[in-house]
């Protein structure tokens, strides 16, 4: 909301919306409306006139058993015998293929010698006839007679014949036409039947369909289904699958078709919405219904229903997407130009305002805003030169002062610990110097013969190690110093240096210092491999990682390892002591840093080694992933394959 208070498109924005999408909608809403009615219309128009189809097509079937049966009805009178009558009987079912069966039945004591009932009847089985006088049985009381000979003239009638004792029937379903006979005095003399299966009947209606799952059932005047997709229901009244207070729908649909009127209702039938259409049967009192339900029906509004609100959607997008556009578009100097004035009054100076060639008020805005802003620019750009010319000089000068100042510091600190390490073992040489001294009287005798011989030796081993301590400090100073460094890069000679021999000498170098240390080597290159290098810089190397582990380890677990590759050779010194914390990684190899202030040594060590790997053209790494101590490991190139070593011979 407050970005629509504050935003003249957006507010432009939403009249234009507000104003184009009702009468979109609106529109698309009438169509879309029109629409519905004329496809339900079309789709209801489609459900009647398939109802109308079939009414005609069942129509000319039954007219067609009408005929046959009224133009053979005569012949009944003309030869009344038995034989005559059953040939009849016969003849009529042959002769029209839409007949099922035909009965002649006669009224009481017509031929005497039959006894009181007389009834020739033949029924159709696949592709044969079959005719026979039928057993005596009471058919005065069955309503194809009965109705018949009450009414006085043709009717149509349905029935439900079960198998019973006679010797032929249509088990299930009929449906019959049935005519009056009457002799040339007008007397009645019996009843002449046609019979139509519901199987039959069935087949005839269902030859159509309007859509996929409508269907047609018949009723007769009391509302019994004897046609209907479900075979469970017929002879059953339409009444008694209806609820009178849930289905008042149904109800009223079987009032209306047992009442012998035509029209459509919509109904819920078998809990499916459906639209009915019903007619009754010219000639019966039967009633004809189809049965459609609505999803079909509609089927052709739902389509449409799913083009349709794809088309608003789209619609829509392309009047917000038209409204934005246009309105952006026509807005977008004025935006151009706010932006550049907010980037102005930020303090941001390096802002270009394109000459406009419009000459309404937006374009002389821009071209007097661009003049403007042309002069300020020339002026700042002068102040900014000036500016930055001082603020280059003042910080040359205040890195300049920072490095000086470093550079002090850190050769005071230098100086202050090599003073302090070199004057450590110089006290300790000088201190046992003047006890030796001491221990001379003046008349020239002395008293060392007197000392024992243990003392001594803790004399002159102590003044030893101290001797060497100071050998290294001086060799590590040299190596760090400009001359150190030239003779290096003058005098880098590689000789064929055996691994396993170099490893040994650094191991023995380090037990003077450390005689108690226990040093494991293991080896994977026989005694006469060789690389090419520098032997005095590899032994110097070797000799400070060693120091370093005999230095700091636990006193127990120091070990020293050659493995190799197909190109390089890996010398791995590790041991078992505190560690270096991950915050000292970045300083273990620069020059002149300690990880520790109190401990022994310049800082030199482990970047002189460092050095000394990578002038033989190979490195020096701390291995991470190793927790438990420190592991380094140097790794050199090779000159030869393991297959074809080089060898000191």
């Amino acid at each position: 909301m407050m970005n629509i208070r504050k935003s003249f498109s957006a507010k432009l924005n939403l009249a234009v919306l507000l104003l184009a999408i009702p009468i979109f909608t609106g529109a698309l809403g009438v169509l879309f409306y029109q629409s519905r009615l004329m496809i339900k219309r079309e789709a209801m128009g489609r459900a009647n006139s398939m109802l109308d189809d079939a009414m005609q097509h069942l129509s000319r079937n039954l007219m067609v058993i009408e005929t046959g049966t009224d133009a053979n009805c005569w012949l009944v009178v003309d030869d009344l015998r038995p034989e005559a009558l059953k040939n009849l009987s016969h003849y009529i079912v042959r002769m029209n293929g839409h007949i099922d069966g035909c009965s002649i039945s006669l009224e009481p004591d017509i031929f005497p010698e039959y006894g009181r009932f007389f009834s020739a009847y033949s029924i159709r089985e696949g592709d044969s006839i079959t005719t026979v006088i039928e057993k005596p049985y009471d058919y005065f009381q069955k309503i194809w007679y009965k109705n018949a000979r009450e009414l006085g003239k043709p009717c149509w009638v349905s029935f439900y014949d079960e198998a019973d004792s006679l010797d032929v029937t249509l088990n299930g379903m009929i449906a019959s036409y049935c005519r009056p006979i009457y002799d040339a005095s007008h007397r009645f003399i019996g009843i002449i039947s046609t019979d139509l299966t519901i199987e039959h009947l069935y087949r005839i209606v269902l030859e159509e369909k309007a859509y996929p799952n409508s269907y047609f059932m018949l009723v007769d005047k009391e509302g019994n289904y004897f046609v209907h997709p479900d075979s469970t229901r017929i002879t059953q009244s339409a009444f008694s699958y209806a609820d009178p207070m849930e289905q008042a729908d149904l109800i009223a649909l079987g009032h209306e078709m047992t009442s012998g009127r035509q029209g459509n209702m919509s109904v819920v039938v078998d809990g499916v919405p459906s639209y009915v259409c019903y007619r009754p049967v010219r000639g019966t009192t039967w009633s004809l219904a189809m049965v459609c339900p609505y999803d079909e029906v509609l089927r052709g509004y739902y389509r449409l229903t799913y083009i349709v609100l794809p088309i608003l959607a789209i619609g829509l997008f392309i009047i917000l997407l038209q409204c934005h556009r246009s309105v952006t578009h026509s807005i977008h100097p004025l935006n151009q130009l706010l932006a550049k004035a907010q980037t102005i009054a930020s303090g941001n100076m390096e802002v270009h305002i394109p000459h406009s060639d419009r000459e309404d008020a937006v374009g002389r805005l821009q071209n007097s805003f661009g003049s403007m802003l042309r002069a300020l620019q020339f002026h700042m750009g002068s102040v900014r030169y000036i500016t930055d010319q001082a603020r280059r000089r003042n910080e040359e000068l205040e890195h300049a002062t920072r490095l000086a100042k470093e550079a002090e510091h850190q050769k005071t600190v230098f100086i202050q610990n090599v003073t302090h390490q070199i004057r450590t073992p110089l006290n300790v040489i000088m201190g046992f110097a003047q006890v030796l001294s001491d221990m001379v009287t003046a008349s020239g005798t002395t008293l060392v013969e007197s000392m024992p011989k243990s003392e001594l030796k803790d004399i002159a081993d102590t003044m030893n190690h101290h001797t060497k301590v100071l050998s290294r400090m001086v060799l590590m100073l040299y190596d760090s110093s400009d001359t150190g460094r030239n003779d290096e890069l003058h005098s880098h000679k590689h000789d064929m240096v055996p691994c396993n021999d170099v490893v040994h000498e650094a191991i023995g170098y380090i037990n003077m210092h450390y005689p108690d240390l226990p040093i494991k080597f293991q080896t994977d290159v026989d005694d006469d491999f060789c690389i090419e290098t520098n032997r005095l810089y590899l032994m110097r190397s070797l000799r400070e990682l060693l120091y370093n582990a005999g230095k700091y380890s636990d006193g127990e677990h120091v070990s020293i390892s050659i493995t190799h590759t197909d190109t390089t050779v890996r010398f791995i010194v590790e041991d078992r002591g505190k560690g270096i914390s991950q915050a000292d990684h970045d300083l273990m190899f620069k020059f002149f840093a300690k990880v520790d202030d109190l401990s022994e040594g310049l800082g030199l060590g482990l970047p002189l080694a460092k050095r000394h790997v990578q002038t033989l053209g190979g490195d020096l790494i701390l291995d991470e992933t190793f927790t438990d101590g420190c592991r380094f490991i140097i790794e050199l190139p090779l000159t030869a394959t393991p297959e074809d070593p080089l060898n000191c011979g």
